[in-house]
C-alpha cells in the first residue's frame, strides 16, 4: 500500500511579514498511523525539497508525542527534507493521497492545477483521499466531471470561520474556506472549535483542524480496508 502526503511550499503569512507552511501535527499524526499499518508514505510538495514547517506549530504548546517521534525518526525527517515535485507525480503509483493543512495550502495548493487534478484524477479512479484543517480549501477550485465544483453537494469540513477568528486571521487569510465551500454548495458540518470532527462522504474525507488528523487518517485507512475487501 502506498500513500501520498502533499505538504505546501508557501511561506509568507500574507503581508504580516511572518512565516507560514504545514501544520506539524498534521503532518506528523497521520504519517504514523501510515506507517505503523504497513503503508509505504511518500511526501510531495509544489516545489519539492524541503517544504516551510509553521514555526507556530512547533511551539511547545503545540507539540505532541506524535511530532516529537516525527523529529526524532531519521526516515521521516529524511522524507521531509526531500519531497517529491508535485508536477512529477501520478496518482496511478498511489492507493490514497492526504493532503495536512497549516495556512499555507490557502495560497499555493489552492491554486495549483497539479494539486487539482491529483484530485479529480484520484476520485475518478476510485479511490479516497483526505483533506485536513486548511487543506480542503483546495476542494474550492476542483471540479466534477460536470463542470461543477466538486464540494457541491457534499458533506465536508475544515477550518472553520470562528477557528479563523480566534487565532485572529480573517483579515490575513486569502479566503475563508467555510464560506466558499458553502457558496459552493457544499453542506459544511463543523463541531465546536479544536475539538476533534472528520466528515466522511463517499471517497472524500475531510477533517476540521490539527486534531482530527489523526482521526482522518484512521478512517481513510477503514476506507482502503473496505475498498480493498470489496
Amino acid at each position: 500500500m502506498k500513500i501520498l502526503m502533499v505538504l505546501t511550499s508557501h511561506d509568507q503569512l500574507g503581508n504580516t511579514g511572518k512565516k507560514t507552511g504545514f501544520w506539524l501535527e498534521e503532518l506528523a499524526a497521520p504519517y504514523f498511523v501510515f506507517r505503523d499499518a504497513g503503508a509505504e508514505v511518500a511526501l510531495a510538495s509544489p516545489k519539492g525539497g524541503q517544504p516551510p514547517l509553521d514555526p507556530k506549530s512547533n511551539e511547545p504548546a503545540f507539540q505532541t508525542e506524535d511530532t516529537r517521534r516525527f523529529e526524532q525518526d531519521p526516515a521521516a525527517t529524511a522524507a521531509l527534507a526531500n519531497t517529491l515535485r508535485l508536477s512529477d507525480i501520478d496518482q496511478a503509483d498511489y492507493n490514497t493521497v492526504f493532503f495536512p493543512g497549516g495556512h499555507g495550502p490557502l495560497w499555493d495548493l489552492t491554486n495549483d492545477r497539479n494539486a487539482h487534478a491529483l484530485i479529480e484524477e484520484t476520485l475518478a479512479a476510485g479511490k479516497p483521499l483526505a483533506l485536513v484543517c486548511h487543506a480542503p480549501g483546495i476542494l474550492t477550485k476542483v471540479k466534477a466531471p460536470d463542470g461543477e465544483p466538486i464540494a457541491k453537494g457534499r458533506t465536508v469540513t475544515g477550518f472553520t470561520n470562528s477557528e479563523e477568528a480566534a487565532v485572529q486571521l480573517v483579515e490575513v487569510v486569502p479566503y475563508l474556506l467555510e464560506d466558499v465551500l458553502k457558496e459552493q454548495g457544499a453542506k459544511f458540518s463543523a463541531t465546536e472549535d479544536w475539538a476533534v470532527h472528520v466528515v466522511q462522504d463517499d471517497q472524500l474525507i475531510t477533517g476540521q483542524n490539527p486534531a482530527s488528523s489523526k482521526q482522518a487518517a484512521r478512517l481513510l485507512l477503514n476506507a482502503l480496508g473496505n475498498q480493498a475487501a470489496a
